[in-house]
């Protein structure tokens, strides 16, 4: 992580930009002392919604029905 003064951020916006595009992570000083930090702009990951499937996928009966023992590997 680099430290760019604000003289010099705003010289070179673009550079520091397509930087911060490629996954870098810049902080912006007035002089000595860290100001900001330049960080790559991620979209939330939506969260799923419970019954999105409903009427799409149907789970018959059988499926909870106990596994035969050739399945669970203990019947050999």
């Amino acid at each position: 992580m680099e430290i760019v003064t604000i003289h010099t951020a705003k010289t070179t916006l673009s550079q520091l930009l397509a930087r911060v595009e490629a996954g870098e992570e810049i902080v912006l000083a007035r002089g000595q002392h860290p100001i900001a930090k330049l960080v790559p702009f991620r979209t939330e990951e939506r969260l799923r919604k419970f019954g999105a499937f409903k009427g799409i996928v149907t789970v018959n009966d059988e499926f909870f029905d106990p596994l035969p023992e050739s399945e669970l590997g203990t019947g050999q």
